[in-house]
């Protein structure tokens, strides 16, 4: 006849064999899927990609313009953005967070010292020490440290987006004010030339060779033009705001707008190794369906037996070095505590902790679809662009030679002061327009880097 201890002990394992096998539900494989999705669309795009043509090979987004006075920039923003710096201490206390996690599968020691003295009686003094463990049998509290590491891995990656997209806005910043100062400078010399149009107009209408409308049109075109640049030099000071706020700093910037746009760098060779894959936003997605799961297979191993060990030195004396170090009693405990009933909270977390990681899933295949959006949509601004820098080049070209053959007609007396002043209107429109064009062409390739990305250096 069986022993009823080992009956029970033999019941007792079995309990947890069913226990465990029951827990072990069947989960989609998101993550697998994730990757899948990012196989699938690196596939697909980057044939059509890698159409373009090449220009240099750069790494990072800081190698799209060699510029002293950028760099110094960059690294101001990098250092003192406040955005910036908040992201970095939330990195800081996912970090703690793993340390904490880490503690729960270590045992835990902890000792109590009291006294007390009821009246007839003496001094009592208790001392006690005492060390729990939770066996980490179903690798429970090891799931739990590896879902708070690939948190604390998510959380890197967005603070790197966080330096590619404040590196981005400096440089599209920099460049910025260089556009809205080449605005201020064409305004001016467009502003010049109405003066001395207005002069010229005057002096013939007192020579009774114009007429008032001639001369009011006039005077009305110049002072539209000193209105518009007023506006273009209110929306250089703004620039010069905006890029202080990206620097962290309220100290006004001494530097100078460059005469001349710099050479933005972009390769698009070897896009098959420079794909989605850089994108820090999308490996933070991924890193979350990944703690999303292991969070999942906690919820799960919540609902099996725990066993818990615990010992304990304690002893009573009349005086405290008597209690401390006197002859103390030891117990030992150990315990296995199975959920049997909780309401069903137990179930419900699981399933919640499923539902999260699908929403995590959704999350990945919602940055994936913005990136590919992010990289067509900029790509396709990079062939519209250059198509049309080119386009209003050749315009602008034509345009001064048009103008050139006006003013000699006008020294001649074929043509109207009007016709003249149309040619000249026409060539500093088109001297602006195309000076925008070359300022959207570098930003857009600044937005096509870190649509593929490039990334700030580390």
């Amino acid at each position: 006849m069986l022993n009823p201890s080992v009956l029970n002990v033999g019941v007792l394992c079995l309990s947890l064999l069913l226990t465990a096998c029951s827990s072990n539900e069947k989960r989609d494989d998101f993550a697998g899927l994730a990757q899948n999705e990012l196989s699938t669309v690196s596939n697909i795009k980057s044939s059509q990609w890698h159409e373009m043509n090449n220009v240099a090979t750069v790494s990072h987004l800081t190698d799209l313009i060699a510029d002293p006075q950028l760099d110094d920039l960059i690294a101001k923003a990098l250092e003192a953005n406040p955005s910036l710096q908040k992201t970095q201490l939330t990195l800081q206390a996912s970090l703690w967070s793993i340390k904490s996690q880490h503690g729960d599968s270590l045992p835990s020691v902890e000792a109590g010292f009291s006294g007390s003295k009821t009246e007839g009686s003496n001094a009592s003094y208790k001392a006690n020490l005492s060390i729990s463990w939770e066996a980490d049998l179903w690798q429970k509290l090891a799931k739990a440290e590896q879902a708070a590491t690939k948190i604390l891995a998510s959380d890197e990656a967005l603070y790197q987006a966080s330096r590619d997209t404040l590196v981005a806005n400096v440089i599209k910043s920099w460049l910025a004010i260089t556009a809205k100062q080449h605005t201020i400078d064409i305004e001016q010399k467009r502003l010049t030339l109405l003066d001395a149009n207005e002069k010229l107009i005057l002096k013939r209408f007192r020579n009774g060779l114009g007429d008032l409308e001639a001369l009011d049109e006039s005077r009305t075109s110049v002072s539209q033009s000193k209105a518009d640049l007023v506006e273009y030099q209110e929306n250089l000071a703004i620039e010069i705001r905006n890029l202080q706020l990206y620097l962290g700093s309220n100290e006004p910037l001494s530097f100078i707008a460059n005469a001349t746009y710099p050479d933005v760098s972009l390769s698009f060779q070897g896009l098959p190794q420079q794909n989605l894959q850089r994108r820090p936003d999308l490996k933070a997605a991924y890193l979350a369906i990944e703690a999303a799961d292991l969070n999942t297979s906690v919820a799960y191993k919540d609902m099996l037996p725990s066993i818990s060990l615990s010992a304990t030195l304690s002893d009573t004396a009349e005086s405290p070095s008597a209690a401390l170090f006197g002859s103390p009693i030891w117990s030992l405990l150990a315990q296995i505590t199975q959920p049997l009933y909780q309401g069903g909270q137990l179930k419900a977390a699981a399933e919640i902790a499923k539902l999260k990681t699908a929403q995590a899933y959704q999350d990945y295949r919602d940055t994936l679809l913005t990136a590919v959006n992010e990289v067509e949509n900029t790509l396709g601004q990079e062939r519209v662009l250059s198509l049309q820098k080119q386009h209003i080049h050749d315009a602008l070209t034509s345009s001064k030679k048009n103008l050139s053959q006006y003013e000699k007609k006008y020294r001649t007396g074929l043509i109207e002061i009007s016709d003249l002043i149309d040619a000249q209107t026409t060539m500093y429109d088109l001297e602006a327009q195309l000076d925008d064009i070359i300022y959207q062409h570098l930003s857009n390739r600044v937005d096509l880097g870190l649509a593929l990305g490039l990334g700030a250096n580390e």
